[in-house]
């Protein structure tokens, strides 16, 4: 008896120590695979090293599945993951990129019954306008060229049956866009600011801050999706060579073009 209790103790042993190093040294790969499902294929993580934990690999945006296009963030990501407990458990990543992130980017993941929530600490970075290419209509016709400055105190995404609410504060600004299908370089700069409270009430606003295309708008998300009205024109002297443009994105009306979402 003794000795079939030492057996299994010995493969109670084994089968933990399997479980410990299978979690511990879990492949970079398997995150990959994770957010590839949870993106519907919009964001792929390839050749990706390391461990689910600590690794690296080359981010990807596509249209999603079937789609031909992609994009590639120059010079990859990096990321560390590990466990948290923020009124429950959680989990805690610390990403960055060598061509955008001044500082890694802390983001919160917390999973629950029919719930969800991710969160982002405050941050600030700088990301190529031309990245977003790969995510198809209409961004693989416009083929943008620019910056795009994103800052937040603090913003989060929560899920509960399947309905996003919102909360904090995120801006973008988009910095000397271009674009092929005009001949004015650059375009100009604008700001898109999100704003969302405890109410869960959530607005957007659309500015221009310089250039020869004028953008605004302002938005507010209803029943979890987004209504948008605003509107693009030319400054004086600009109107012939952003005709093309302003009918693609939106619908004419007059020296105007309209923007709606929603």
């Amino acid at each position: 008896m003794a000795t079939q209790r030492s057996r299994r103790w010995a493969w109670l042993g084994a089968i933990t120590g399997l479980l410990v190093a299978t979690v511990v040294f879990a492949p970079a790969r398997w995150l990959g695979s994770a957010l590839a499902s949870l993106t519907d294929n919009k964001l792929q993580l390839l050749n990706a090293r390391g461990t689910v934990w600590n690794g690296q690999g080359d981010l990807l945006l596509s249209g999603g599945a079937g789609s031909k296009g992609q994009t590639a963030l120059p010079e990859g990501i990096r990321w560390k993951l590990g466990p948290a407990w923020s009124t429950g458990p959680a989990l805690r990543a610390r990403v960055s990129s060598p061509c955008c992130t001044e500082q890694p980017i802390a983001v919160t993941f917390k999973p629950g019954f029919g719930s969800a929530s991710v969160r982002f600490d405050a941050f600030s970075s700088r990301w190529p306008a031309a990245m977003l290419v790969g995510l198809g209509t209409p961004w693989n016709t416009l083929r943008l060229d620019g910056q795009l400055q994103l800052q937040s105190p603090g913003f989060a995404v929560a899920w509960n049956s399947g309905r996003p609410s919102l909360q904090g504060q995120i801006a973008v600004e988009a910095q000397d866009l271009a674009t092929r299908v005009s001949t004015l370089r650059p375009l100009g700069s604008y700001r898109v600011e999100i704003r969302a409270g405890a109410d869960d009430q959530a607005s957007l606003s659309l500015a221009t801050l310089s250039g020869g295309l004028q953008l605004q708008g302002n938005g507010q998300w209803v029943g979890g999706r987004l209504r948008f009205r605003g509107d693009a024109q030319a400054a004086p002297g600009n109107e012939t060579a952003l005709a093309n443009l302003l009918s693609i994105i939106g619908r004419r009306e007059g020296t105007r073009s309209l923007l709606t979402f929603g």
